[in-house]
């Protein structure tokens, strides 16, 4: 079936493009810019794995959140557990959850330059210019955190010329989305933008017990702010502005598997985010740019959820719990760096040159339930640098390195006390080369890290609390071409990645002292892991009015002489064996492809379709989420300033699994243990306008 397919999906577009090629003059597709590099460059000059997702795809799937363009990237998943996506896998990498322990996030999250790592409900798509999803270690520009790769979100900057835009969007499930943009010049030498946003839904779930369909709602309001000031010919100011405030309602999981709920508490997924950014860039001659970024957030989560998925009586042999976790983010820091200039090379002018200093300052304090309370502070500094060497009038060499010295103190009710130190060293090495006009083929071997940490639980011993740091060493190649004049852009990539000392999410049941059930999650290390894969990203211009755009990945994980106890109740001795098995939220295939068709002048039709194989949901049991394909559709209409569309995602209803645990929950069947799953979007359609001005 995979192969079935993956083949009628991929090739059958592959067929319309060829028939139409040969009818047309090639065009040129517009060049795209990555800002998450040191120096912005096109993504096609780029030696690394990069998908850019520009505001045009992201009006194409009519698109709130970034959970919703995520299949753009391949190889690119993410888990769910509550309203919104909060953690990313990329390549196989990435947390999956986060309940009573710290964790480092393997995959960092940058919002207009300010760290929302690990908040990825704030991710929402207001204003958005672009997405840059960048896969691999990150060790030299990001250091921790971006073990397997970075997402970098970069909203609209102020325009001198006067600009904006109103919105609207009403759709079924009770969702209507208000937001709007004004953009320009206060003086002849400062420029602002601001951009408000609103969206509600009733949310995908009905509660029966409660007789409400809106305790799985969605209430979100999103604020961005930006202000540049030229003080000079040779120097620019920003400030940038970043407000959340997220209401949703968590009420997602069912006693009898569908989107009807028995719960009598349900949950909360909120989240207030305030952030703040200061972003200098002083050219202070022709030999040497200086740039400098400081940053401030403060988050205040609140996760919440009914723990028995059912109402006090609803069995005789039934519990009554619910579980909340009240946490506050705070994090600062300063990133200064000095980049050469055309007259600034080094060695014979054949060497671009950065070197950078930064600093963050995190902490995070978790109450649990009016029972538990933690505190982590964490101070992170880092030296790093990064030359570029012209080999030849073909061939470069790229070479960085990241030195990080990470201090790490956790503190929590059950008396742990760890205070560690350690020196982190991640970098990259790159040869690319131009082996032929429009084809860019380049090498690089990467090293990134992940810190070590303490979990909280006193369900395992001390001595078993801390876990070590995780590495991650990358082989990459890739081949960059542009065909037929430009018309028609690929990117290809194909990675090993060796994991060492692989940091992993373990979990045992148990029942408390009320009989109920009780979980224990904790985080270890495993021996060792492997990552394997290929990527093929590719955008036709096949004649003037259609365009084909195809991403598709293939990956293959393992875990490598790993086994721990479970502490099975029948056998507590037990030990379980994943030598081999696939690692969690890795899924074999991805593809997302599309087709944009301009019918005419004021109309565009786009049909896009996205799939995932089935894949692991969790690293410390076997339940696996089922494959699927969706089906996307806009109709969109422009006549001078006004833009209206008709919209429909997952247009036949296919069930996706977001989510998913494998333990005993229901009292019914005598508590079985049994596979539980949380359901991504339903169908999804509406309408939404627009004014531009």
């Amino acid at each position: 079936m995979k192969s079935t397919l993956l083949t009628s999906l991929a090739l059958s577009p592959l067929a319309l493009a060829i028939t139409l090629q040969s009818q047309a003059e090639p065009l040129e597709l517009d060049k795209v810019t990555v800002s998450a590099d040191f120096r912005n460059n096109e993504v096609q000059d780029l030696p690394e794995a990069i998908t850019v997702v520009g505001e045009q795809l992201i009006e194409q799937r009519s698109a709130e959140h970034l959970e919703q363009v995520l299949s753009f990237a391949p190889n690119v998943n993410f888990s769910s557990g509550s309203s919104r996506a909060r953690y990313f896998q990329i390549r196989g990498i990435g947390e999956r959850s986060q309940f009573i322990d710290p964790i480092n996030p393997s995959v960092g999250v940058m919002i207009d330059g300010i760290d929302m790592t690990g908040l990825g409900g704030a991710a929402t798509l207001l204003d958005v210019e672009q997405v840059e999803i960048l896969r691999g270690p990150q060790g030299t520009r990001f250091g921790a955190n971006a073990l397997a790769g970075m997402i970098n979100i970069q909203s609209k900057a102020p325009t001198k010329e006067t600009e904006g835009f109103v919105k609207a969007k009403l759709g079924n499930y009770g969702t209507h989305g208000e937001s709007g943009a004004i953009s320009g010049s206060l003086t002849d030498k400062v420029q602002a933008r601001l951009a408000i946003s609103s969206l509600q839904s009733e949310g995908y779930i009905e509660n029966k017990h409660l007789d409400k369909k809106n305790t799985n709602n969605i209430d979100e309001v999103i604020a961005r702010g930006k202000l540049v000031t030229q003080l000079s010919a040779d120097t620019e100011l920003a400030f940038s502005y970043f407000y959340a405030d997220i209401d949703n309602g968590y009420d997602a999981f069912s006693l009898d598997k569908n989107r009807t709920t028995l719960s009598d508490k349900p949950g909360t997924d909120a989240q207030e985010s305030h952030a703040f950014a200061v972003d200098i860039n002083h050219k202070l001659s022709n030999a040497l740019t200086l740039e400098a970024v400081v940053t401030t957030a403060k988050s205040d989560v609140e996760y919440s959820y009914d723990e028995d998925w059912a109402f006090d009586g609803f069995h005789p042999d039934g519990y009554n719990s619910t579980d909340e976790y009240l946490r506050d983010f705070q994090r600062s820091s300063i990133d200064v760096r000095l980049l050469s200039g055309q007259d600034g090379r080094i060695f014979s002018d054949t060497t671009d040159w950065v070197v950078g200093i930064y600093h963050q300052q995190r902490s995070e304090e978790l109450e649990r339930n009016n029972s538990f309370k933690s505190d982590l502070d964490i101070a992170a500094s880092s030296v790093y640098g990064e030359l570029s060497t012209v080999l030849s009038e073909r061939t470069s060499l790229t070479y960085g390195l990241r030195a990080e010295q990470w201090n790490n103190d956790f503190t929590n009710s059950n008396n742990t006390d760890a205070d560690e130190e350690e020196t982190l060293v991640g970098g990259k090495i790159t040869l690319e080369s131009l082996i032929a006009a429009n084809h860019l083929a380049y090498t690089s071997l990467a090293r990134g890290y992940k810190p070590g940490g303490s979990n909280s639980s006193d369900k395992i011993s001390k001595e078993d609390r801390l876990f070590d740091t995780e590495t991650n060493n990358t082989l990459e190649l890739g081949l960059k071409s542009s065909l037929l004049n430009d018309s028609w852009k690929t990117r290809v990539a194909a990675f090993y990645i060796q994991r060492k000392d692989q940091q992993v999410k373990q979990s045992f049941a148990g029942v408390d002292e009320d009989n109920k059930p009780e979980f224990t999650d904790f985080i270890a290390n495993a021996a060792e892991g492997r990552n394997q894969g290929i990527e093929v990203e590719s955008s036709w211009q096949l004649i003037d009015n259609l365009r084909w755009d195809l991403a598709l990945g293939y990956l293959d994980t393992e875990f490598i002489d790993y086994e721990f106890n479970a502490k099975d109740k029948s056998d507590p001795t037990k030990i379980t064996v994943k030598d081999g098995r696939a690692q969690g939220h890795a899924p074999e295939y991805s593809f997302s492809t599309a087709l944009i068709a301009d019918l005419s002048d004021s109309l565009v039709f786009t049909v896009e379709s996205e799939g995932k194989d089935s894949f692991y949901f969790s690293d410390s049991h076997d339940e696996k989420s089922k494959e699927y394909v969706l089906w996307h559709a806009r109709l969109a209409y422009s006549v001078k300033q006004f833009d209206i569309a008709l919209y429909g995602r997952n247009l036949t209803g296919k069930e996706q699994e977001v989510r998913g645990f494998g333990f005993a929950n229901d009292p019914r069947d005598g508590w079985t243990n049994t596979r539980w799953t949380q359901l991504g979007e339903p169908r999804l359609v509406g309408i939404e306008g627009r004014y531009n001005f």
